[in-house]
């Protein structure tokens, strides 16, 4: 049975029905809560802001994709300007949050790149006096991880020496083509760590899921429908298993009794009305932005700073993964229009601490296709710096016909993600001026890349570039950092033992309110340096897997 038919499109809430759980947010960490919570016989409405895809509507097999998906399907809320979003107030930030709104979340504008965080990442307080451990650990986590990849359908090869050993991914890895072979070539060369890439995209037909052809538009929605987004892994299974899904639903405010517990919550509908979810548990998985806003908003009187910000942690520590880009040219030609876009290669080699770089902590490297004309020109701005002149060159004019015939087919791109510390001043905050279309206050993003961040970039470019050389660039073109880069929004509702230094526990619940849970990347302590949906779903799993052993124990008002 297909989505469509299975789902209540015109669903809304029931008057004064109470339902055991409310999710706000269809996208990763939703997804999974409302499958094993309906599996489980409980009763579960998800209010999601956005709608379903429609993935008639995806550029990438059409010959116009390169011009109109960067409007379109561009990942900035404040470029797409879709009413299902709300805007963002970037005033104050030097990277702008990426996200999207839709049944299936942000990932549908993922590139799908699948990868488990590192068992340092759980440990970084211990090992370099910096940021705090997480409650858990990586041999906690690994089963969850296990048991999603499945779900998901990921595409890997095991034994990547980086790691600690673990079993065999659902599928086999995806071809790494011309520019993974390139890629891991210069890699080769300079003896450092790389390994074929793990893609949450099968390399067989699976479930919903159809093989991928390597088209390589997965940042701007799969037309194929290979990619794995949870509106297709997920969703179909939990609507069968007896989950409602509420969509253009704009959630504004949680509602709390005089006790303190959480009762349910108000959203605005279609049709612009305000409606009330009663619910006996309510789970946030509204992104590290929408999260923080939504406990901003709530709370009314009895707790003017918030709900659930006794600790005056809400909004506070968000981590949004500095990155720098280093595309690379070669005289031979590298077929590198074709996919998958996320990582045909990555390497782990400069991602532990190495006190003599001068900065704590490193990053991920992945090696990606550089597209079409249209990206190989340079369309990330209108000025990029090249390596070899020591300047910065305009893409436009007389640049763009020669720079498209000589990178056209013949470019790779090594994307650098480093890892971001937790900061107290980086932080989301209720803007003061900018409004939603229901005339909600927008979230205003206060960021600033720090100096162990910039070091941490430096250092792992001027790396970049050897590797690429080794392997015979003849040009390369560095971004550094780049602004529409806030993929990974981290870190705003922390998660601790203790309530006067964190939002949550380890399971996802607020220390405050004990029946208000959240349970997407806003809970992690530290931000790793590897793409987070991996660890979002698993973590989302493990608390959900608590949840139901745990019901007959929950306090709920």
């Amino acid at each position: 049975m297909t989505v469509e038919v299975l789902a209540d499109r015109g669903a809304r809430a029931r008057r004064d029905e109470e339902v055991d759980v409310v999710i706000v947010g269809a996208g990763p960490s939703g997804s999974v809560a409302a499958l094993h919570l309906a599996r489980a016989g409980i009763s579960v409405v998800v209010l999601e802001q956005g709608e379903w895809p429609d993935y008639a509507d995806y550029t990438g097999a059409r010959p116009e994709h390169e011009l109109v998906s960067t409007k379109l399907w561009h990942p900035n809320p404040n470029v797409r300007d879709n009413p299902n979003d709300y805007p963002v107030d970037t005033s104050t930030t030097d990277i702008n949050p990426l996200m999207f709104a839709g049944v299936g979340g942000s990932a549908t504008l993922y590139g799908a790149q699948w990868m488990h965080f590192l068992p340092s990442d759980f440990r970084v307080r211990s090992m370099d006096g910096v940021a705090e451990d997480w409650p858990f650990t990586y041999e906690d986590l690994l089963p969850y991880q296990l048991e999603i990849e499945r779900e998901v359908g990921v595409s890997g090869l095991a034994g990547d020496p980086a790691y600690p050993p673990r079993g065999a991914y659902p599928f086999p890895a995806l071809p790494m083509g011309s520019v993974g072979q390139r890629g891991a070539l210069g890699m080769e060369k300079m003896g450092w760590h790389w390994w074929p890439g793990s893609n949450a995209i099968p390399s067989e037909k699976f479930g919903e899921l159809n093989p991928c052809v390597r088209r390589g538009t997965c940042l701007t929605g799969c037309p194929e429908g290979a990619k794995s987004t949870t509106d297709r892994s997920h969703w179909p299974l939990a609507l069968k298993a007896g989950a409602r899904l509420v969509t253009r639903a704009r959630v504004k405010e949680i509602e709390t009794n005089e006790q303190g517990l959480a009762t349910g919550v108000v959203y605005v509908d279609a049709n612009g009305r305000d409606r009330r979810q009663r619910a006996k548990v309510v789970i946030l998985c509204a992104n590290g932005v929408g999260t923080p806003r939504l406990l901003l908003m709530s709370g009314g009187s009895r707790t003017p700073d918030g709900l659930a910000n006794s600790s005056g942690l809400v909004g506070k520590r968000l981590m949004m993964h500095p990155f720098a880009s280093v595309l690379a040219s070669y005289e031979d030609p590298l077929d590198s229009w074709r996919g998958p876009f996320g990582q045909q290669v990555y390497s782990l080699e400069f991602y532990e601490t190495d006190e003599s770089r001068g900065f704590v902590r490193g990053s991920k490297w992945n090696c990606m296709p550089s597209g079409g004309p249209v990206g190989v020109s340079g369309a990330t701005g209108s000025k990029v710096y090249v390596a070899e002149s020591g300047r910065f060159q305009d893409f436009w004019g007389a640049n763009l016909h020669v720079n498209v015939a000589r990178r056209f087919g013949h470019s790779l791109i090594w994307g650098i993600v480093g890892e971001d510390l937790p900061e107290e001043s980086n932080q989301v905050v209720l803007s003061k001026d900018l409004v939603d279309s229901d005339g909600l206050p927008a979230p205003q993003i206060v960021y600033k890349v720090n100096e162990n961040s910039n070091r941490l970039l430096k250092f792992n470019i001027d790396r970049c570039l050897e590797s690429v050389r080794a392997a015979g660039a003849i040009e390369t073109l560095v971004s550094t950092p780049v602004r529409e880069s806030g993929w990974h929004l981290i870190g705003t509702t922390v998660m601790g033992d203790d309530p006067k230094r964190s939002v949550v526990d380890q399971w996802g619940a607020c220390h405050d309110v004990p029946n208000l849970y959240v349970m997407d990347a806003s809970t992690f302590p530290t931000s790793g340096a590897t793409n987070p949906t991996a660890t979002i779903m698993a973590v989302a799993l493990r608390n959900t897997r608590r949840m139901i052993g745990e019901r007959r124990n929950q306090k709920v008002a």
